[in-house]
């Protein structure tokens, strides 16, 4: 277990300042309304598009390979679900100066979708490289 934390510590870390920003008083954010009106969806969005690359980065470094693993997307699925929820239940229930939001969740799951699709498309990439390499 430990050995798969090693390469997770970006990951993990990220997912400390996503939580951190993501309950803060927004006032507390400067020039947090200064940009346009949905930005806290792209935040969400970025922010968890760059957490799934963390893991899947982290993953790739363990496994010394783009080796693909249908256990692994699984995995960091939920870990993105568990987080993007929990951090909307944080703001329904415990930090009520921010408001739970379907929509932040629908951004958060959105990125998360965009870094699979990415893994999967460097994933095959990588595969066609090789494969071109043998010949």
């Amino acid at each position: 277990m430990f050995n798969t934390l090693k390469f997770q510590w970006p990951a993990m870390l990220w997912s400390v300042l996503v939580l951190i920003l993501c309950n803060i008083p927004s006032e507390d954010v400067p020039g947090a309304g200064l940009f346009f009106e949905g930005f806290d969806k792209l935040a969400h969005l970025g922010f968890f598009f760059t957490l799934t690359v963390l893991l899947f980065f982290g993953k790739i470094n363990q496994q010394n390979s783009y080796e693909y693993r249908i256990l692994t997307i699984v995995k960091i699925l939920l870990i993105n679900v568990a987080l993007g929820g929990g951090i909307e239940l944080l703001q329904w229930k415990v930090f009520t100066y921010r408001s739970a939001d379907w929509w932040d969740f629908f951004a958060d799951m959105t990125g998360l979708g965009m870094g699979i699709f990415s893994y999967l498309l460097l994933h095959r990439k990588a595969y066609l490289i090789r494969f071109v390499k043998q010949d």
